[in-house]
């Protein structure tokens, strides 16, 4: 696997994305998340943030093109959160997406798990 971003449709059809437990185990403590800017159109497989750990950086990249509706201001003075919360507290940012269908290219969380036991 290259990328450890998931990706969840919220019911306002906007979605949310964030790094897996498997990514922030494999980083280790997370010290820094640069976000990006509220506005931004991206493209699926954009680098969207960069996450910096005591261990190393990482790009993430978005899992849907769109534009950049909201950013977890919360990880600018509290990145830990993406340690102990990643998929609930410790998101990164909301997208509006400009074409859901590119969500069915996306893993499920079952295929990601049995792509990261390999």
């Amino acid at each position: 696997l290259d990328s450890h971003e998931w990706a969840r449709l919220e019911i306002d059809g906007n979605v949310t994305v964030g790094i897996s437990e498997y990514a922030q185990d494999l980083l280790g403590d997370i010290v820094f998340v640069e976000l990006p800017e509220i506005g931004l159109a991206i493209n699926q497989g954009e680098e969207v943030a960069v996450v910096e750990s005591v261990k190393a950086a990482s790009e993430v990249y978005s899992p849907v093109g769109g534009k950049i509706l909201e950013v977890n201001n919360k990880l600018e003075d509290s990145p830990e959160i993406v340690n102990s919360s990643p998929y609930e507290e410790g998101w990164f940012i909301k997208i509006k997406p400009s074409d859901k269908t590119e969500l069915q290219s996306l893993l499920s969380p079952e295929e990601y798990s049995t792509n990261c036991e390999d």
